[in-house]
């Protein structure tokens, strides 16, 4: 099988594994990049195994007059930058010693001690540079029938890095057959190994939960997440049971993963993902709208269109219910209303606090009322 696209046959890509062959050395796509051509996704970073040490790329790119950034010579890996495009380049390798979290890298000689250190067999594919795809761990079938499975045993590559717990679910949300259950192994493994998940960083967390749930449909794996109880684990008072229909309720809108975080309730999930300042106050937004008893107009009118739009569906999720047949309506309505009386209108016979209570109790029967009552209706009340 060959793998092909502009991302492949772009000269720059080409004249970089040309520097590695061109010195005898290999120069194989690999991952993400070959996982991703050949499902028809987008490609965007381009990842080479190489045999070369990561000295000899360094010393061929700088002597083709290209920039070689030492981005991770621990791990053997050297980021060559050729017009403008970075190509991540690393030795062969193999797993020395790891805690879970780190890895002491050794280089391998072969391709085939390399591909055994990889997470899912689905990443363990190369290619050459004129695409011909090599598949040492016959990933390409389970690519083919979009099935995530662990390389070798579950257990021992979740012993190398915990957090591949994590990406298990993230890469079935992403690249496995939403009909189909999670490989029953690798959950299994999953399940028994969640304690490995504690001593992780919060933040590599957050970044791991961020990119599930911002998958075309997550709820699947989250409610396998949830069934294995490593969603207890990561968000502990996290239900997933809301999450499906909000994906339905969604129909194609660009997915949002803060609004379907907010579907899975429990308390302010900031200090175990590391949400920003930002996202922890969109999440504590989304939730107060979700509790709020004000229409969707309302909403819109105190919070803007977009904003009553995500309360509208997180409620109707939450309920099991479909959105109401006027909902853009009554959004366009409250967007567009205004609220006919100033503070000038009711001075000097209310002032301070008094008439900040006065302009309230106004502005809620003004509300009430659909945004109907005028300046004189109100003012007369």
């Amino acid at each position: 099988m060959n793998v092909a696209g502009p991302w492949l046959e772009r000269a720059e890509t080409q004249t970089v594994c040309g520097l590695l062959t061109g010195a005898g050395h290999q120069a194989l796509l690999v991952g993400g990049c070959i996982r991703n051509a050949l499902l028809g996704h987008p490609v965007s970073d381009i990842d080479i195994a190489t045999d070369a040490k990561p000295e000899t790329v360094i010393g061929l790119a700088v002597a083709a007059g290209l920039q070689a950034l030492p981005t991770g010579l621990a791990h053997g890996t050297v980021t060559v930058l050729c017009g403008g495009l970075a190509h991540e380049i690393t030795t062969f390798r193999r797993d020395v010693t790891t805690d879970g979290r780190h890895a002491e890298v050794s280089f391998a000689a072969s391709l085939a001690e390399d591909a055994a250190r990889r997470d899912f067999t689905m990443n363990a594919l190369y290619a050459d540079p004129t695409g011909l795809v090599i598949d040492p761990l016959h990933g390409l079938g389970d690519l083919m029938a979009r099935r995530v499975r662990f390389v070798g045993a579950p257990a021992a590559r979740i012993a190398e890095d915990s957090l591949r717990i994590l990406r298990f679910f993230r890469f079935h949300a992403w690249y496995g057959d939403p009909a189909g259950g999670l490989d029953a192994e690798g959950l299994a493994a999953c399940a028994a190994l969640a304690d490995r998940l504690e001593p992780l960083s919060r933040e590599r967390v957050g970044a791991e939960v961020a990119k599930l749930l911002a998958a075309p449909d997550p709820a699947p794996s989250v409610a396998a997440m949830a069934q294995s109880g490593i969603l207890a684990r990561v968000l502990p008072g996290a239900e997933a049971s809301a999450l499906a229909p909000l994906v339905h309720l969604e129909a194609g809108a660009p997915p949002d993963w803060l609004l379907r975080l907010a579907i899975l309730g429990g308390p302010d999930p900031t200090p175990a993902l590391r949400l920003s300042r930002q996202a922890a106050r969109d999440w504590a937004l989304l939730r107060t709208l979700l509790q709020s008893e004000d229409s969707a107009a309302a909403l819109a009118w105190r919070h803007g269109a977009c904003r009553a739009r995500q309360a509208s569906l997180l409620r109707a999720a939450l309920m099991v219910t479909p959105l109401p047949d006027d909902l853009e309506a009554a959004l366009a309505q409250g967007a567009a209303a205004i609220f006919p009386v100033q503070a000038a209108d009711l001075m000097p016979a209310f002032t301070g606090p008094a008439l900040g209570r006065e302009l309230a109790r106004l502005e809620a029967r003004w509300v009430k009322s659909g945004f109907t009552l005028s300046h004189a209706q109100l003012l007369g009340a």
